[in-house]
């Protein structure tokens, strides 16, 4: 064990990068690059930045998008729900409204992202999506309506309209 353990087996295609280099041995720092490789920049921070603002406008447009998407899902749901005043209609024509309003509610958090983008492309943006879920809106209250659930008749009205007051009473042929 005295000699064997201290000596250091090498192994012929091996390099160790503990010691100094030997003059006969070729020094990493010697080596060609490799085919198309190139010391100068390639221009790939202006590239990345292109299209970091490709995606994030990208992203954006499919924000402000979403609920003009969602209008053709929302009518087909509305169609299914049918028109008798039932839960399961009920609770889908008030999913259909509140939603929305939420929405509108929580617009700070929605366009968070979209503050860094250009100025021109953040309001067509914003103004498509908001758009958007006030026709969500629309739709529900037209659903609400072909329900009849809205009070848009003059029967619906009658509790508030003053009662007639007599001019005159009329027993047993004298008019009093």
């Amino acid at each position: 064990m005295s000699g064997r353990s201290l000596v250091k087996k090498t192994n012929r295609w091996g390099i160790d990068f503990t010691a100094p280099p030997k003059q006969g041995r070729l020094r990493t720092c010697d080596l060609p690059s490799p085919v198309g490789y190139s010391e100068r920049s390639a221009g790939l921070a202006q590239a990345d930045a292109d299209a970091d603002s490709k995606l994030l406008s990208k992203r954006s447009w499919n924000i402000a998008l979403a609920p003009i998407k969602q209008l053709p899902m929302n009518l087909f749901m509305m169609y299914m729900a049918g028109s008798s005043i039932s839960i399961f209609p009920i609770m889908i024509v008030g999913m259909m409204i509140f939603r929305p309003i939420k929405a509108l509610l929580a617009y700070g958090g929605t366009f968070k992202m979209l503050n860094d983008s250009e100025a021109g492309q953040s309001a067509l943006q914003k103004i498509a999506w908001i758009v958007g879920n006030l026709g969500a809106i629309a739709v529900a209250l037209y659903k609400c309506h072909s329900m009849g659930l809205l009070p848009t008749s003059p029967s619906d009205w009658l509790a508030f309209k003053e009662h007639r007051t007599r001019m005159e009473y009329i027993i047993g042929g004298q008019v009093f």
